[in-house]
């Protein structure tokens, strides 16, 4: 980041004014949060309060440093906030907890971190933690952008060729009076009642669209969603990889700020939310409060790969679960960004197929009629 906040702090609780304007001078940079509190400014935030701890600055100084530096009214609201119950003498995680921006397995690793006189170490985890999340965002974002945009581009295409390019062509046609293929009159056919069966089409879409946002919570749809995205060739693999590593960078993180066992499984659950791996949580949880190992809870579903599981059945013999579940994140991580990879370039060319495929249809069936009738002639 390029902190270079000076450590001869006078022994008062504030900053003296000319080392604070210093601080402030190389402080500032641009912040690019977006509109709401997301990963990438959680990420920022336990980045420079962790900075600014290092260096000799208080808390209720590095949190000045912060509001000062922020952009966007909205953000500068909540760390104000954060400071204001700081000054009155809450801990920090109690006000991150009163803002609403973060999540409980967060303010309670702060907390774990403030009593264990190990806050700083529980902030660089935090910070890695949100630019794990933050890298994983943009590799999907990377990987699915592309394809949105032929397919939008496909569908502009097709509408336009339907409603402008086969109308014209069906002018000729009706004065050639001779008989069409079967495929250039299913393409009129389609082409005369092209808005139609695009009105048709946005409604089923509005309508599935609505359908999943109000059942997108309930059980039995995250239970069937679940079950189907797993079905799916290569996808399946994927997503089940994100909401792994999702889980192992968790509880890492967790048990690392020595939560115990049981509760860290407990946010775990509320952090991953995928069903197959939520349900399990919960039961592992049951059956670690009666006495088994997290291996033993874990080897009854399947959606824990064999590989993991004797991983971490070797983590707790040698009692060192946290570093394991390390190791496997950043493995999970690394095969998942070389997977989006792959998954980017194979959809290229097939997308480009796709749009071949159907603008080269569209021309085909237009032009058949024009090569029966230059044949007729020549006869």
């Amino acid at each position: 980041m390029g902190f270079k906040v000076e450590q001869n702090m006078a022994p008062a609780a504030t900053v003296s004014s000319s080392n604070k304007a210093e601080k402030q001078s190389i402080f500032k940079r641009e912040l690019s949060f977006g509109n709401n509190f997301n990963d990438k400014k959680k990420e920022r935030f336990y980045l420079d309060l962790r900075v600014l701890l290092v260096a000799g600055v208080d808390l209720k100084s590095a949190l000045e440093l912060i509001i000062e530096e922020q952009e966007k009214e909205k953000d500068k609201v909540i760390f104000q906030q954060i400071h204001e119950g700081v000054v009155k003498g809450k801990s920090l995680a109690n006000c991150l907890k009163e803002t609403g921006k973060f999540s409980e397995y967060e303010y309670f690793s702060i907390e774990i971190g403030e009593e264990a006189n190990r806050l700083k170490e529980v902030l660089d985890q935090l910070m890695e933690f949100f630019a794990e999340r933050t890298a994983l965002k943009r590799q999907i974002i990377s990987v699915l952008t592309y394809p949105v945009f032929v397919l939008t581009a496909t569908l502009g295409i097709v509408y336009f060729m339907m409603t402008n390019v086969v109308p014209m062509f069906k002018d000729v046609f009706t004065q050639f009076g001779s008989e069409l293929p079967p495929l250039t009159k299913k393409i009129l056919y389609i082409s005369e009642n092209f808005p139609f069966y695009m009105l048709i089409f946005g409604a089923v879409v509005l309508l599935i669209a609505v359908f999943i946002f109000t059942q997108k919570d309930q059980d039995w749809y995250r239970k069937f969603f679940s079950s189907v995205i797993l079905k799916i060739p290569k996808v399946g693999s994927i997503v089940q990889l994100i909401y792994l590593s999702r889980f192992t960078q968790t509880l890492h993180l967790l048990l690392s700020s020595r939560t115990p066992l049981v509760r860290s499984l407990e946010l775990t659950e509320k952090m991953v939310k995928f069903y197959p791996i939520q349900t399990a949580l919960k039961d592992i949880r049951e059956d670690i409060e009666k006495g088994k190992t997290l291996h033993e809870g874990m080897v009854k579903y399947s959606i824990f790969p064999k590989r993991m599981l004797s991983l971490i059945k070797v983590g707790e013999e040698v009692n060192q679960l946290d570093e394991m579940l390390f190791k496997m994140s950043k493995q999970n991580s690394e095969e998942l960004k070389h997977k989006t990879q792959l998954i980017g370039k194979l959809m290229e060319p097939i997308i480009i197929l796709i749009i071949g495929g159907v603008v080269g249809l569209i021309l085909v069936a237009m032009y058949m009629p024009m090569f029966n009738l230059s044949n007729i002639l020549s006869q």
